[in-house]
């Protein structure tokens, strides 16, 4: 929670059309931002602009530029920034990142951050397994619930989720579920299954548990016979080599 004083303001810089593992660079640093407990951060779209290349990108009704600057900016304490200045650098890529001192006058109320998560460890042998059951017309600000909570994960160092789409079954309210040709139901079954240690699965809990509010969650011990993943060096392929995580 900021409080008035000292702190910094970030400024990023960064193009429209930017990707990080094939997905938008600047929602997945939004995401992260959030998930990490930012006191709050906004991005704005430039309308004209040209950067290092020294081409100039502007709107145009006939050609829409994928090019056009963005910037993010947020204001938080230095401490909190250097916890998480290696990871935002990694995401911006070839973009800018500017800090100057700046002072908080009056901070605004906001609730308590999210528990910081763990640092990444590598998984061998004994670990837990946690299963999300939700509904796929669950939603958490706006967007799908499954979707919030695999960037959740993500933003949070979890090794891997993998979404489930159920064709069958029933929950609490005894209601079948199921698809049916040329239906399209919105009301499915979905499962989200994660593997971590068990440290990190637990220091998760707190979010997910602020997040779903109809739903079941279960830990189970599992033992790790192999987890490996080959190194993606663009966006392309992404999804494939992220099919083999759990």
């Amino acid at each position: 929670m900021l409080n008035p004083g000292k702190a910094v303001k970030v400024s990023i810089y960064l193009s429209e059309g930017s990707t990080h593992h094939g997905a938008s660079a600047y929602s997945t640093i939004l995401d992260f931002l959030f998930f990490r407990g930012i006191a709050g951060a906004t991005a704005f779209k430039g309308i004209a602009g040209f950067g290092a290349d020294h081409h100039l990108h502007s709107t145009s009704l006939i050609d829409i530029s994928d090019r056009l600057p963005l910037k993010i900016e947020f204001i938080e304490t230095q401490e909190k920034l250097n916890d998480i200045l290696p990871r935002l650098q990694e995401m911006v890529g070839s973009g800018m990142i500017e800090v100057q001192e700046t002072m908080i006058i009056t901070a605004p109320r906001t609730p308590a951050p999210v528990p910081k998560p763990s640092n990444s460890v590598k998984i061998e042998g004994k670990a837990q397994m946690m299963r999300i059951f939700v509904g796929e017309s669950d939603r958490w600000q706006g967007k799908p619930l499954y979707e919030a909570l695999v960037s959740a994960l993500r933003a949070n160092d979890l090794a891997g989720v993998t979404v489930h789409r159920g064709i069958l079954g029933y929950g609490a309210h005894r209601r079948v579920h199921k698809d049916k040709p040329l239906h399209l139901s919105h009301d499915s079954s979905i499962l989200l299954s994660v593997i971590d240690t068990e440290e990190k699965l637990r220091s998760f809990l707190p979010i997910i548990e602020s997040m779903v509010i109809e739903g079941l969650i279960v830990l189970s011990d599992v033992d790790i016979i192999k987890y490996s993943h080959r190194t993606v060096e663009s966006g392309e392929g992404d999804s494939q080599a992220e099919s083999s995580k759990p």
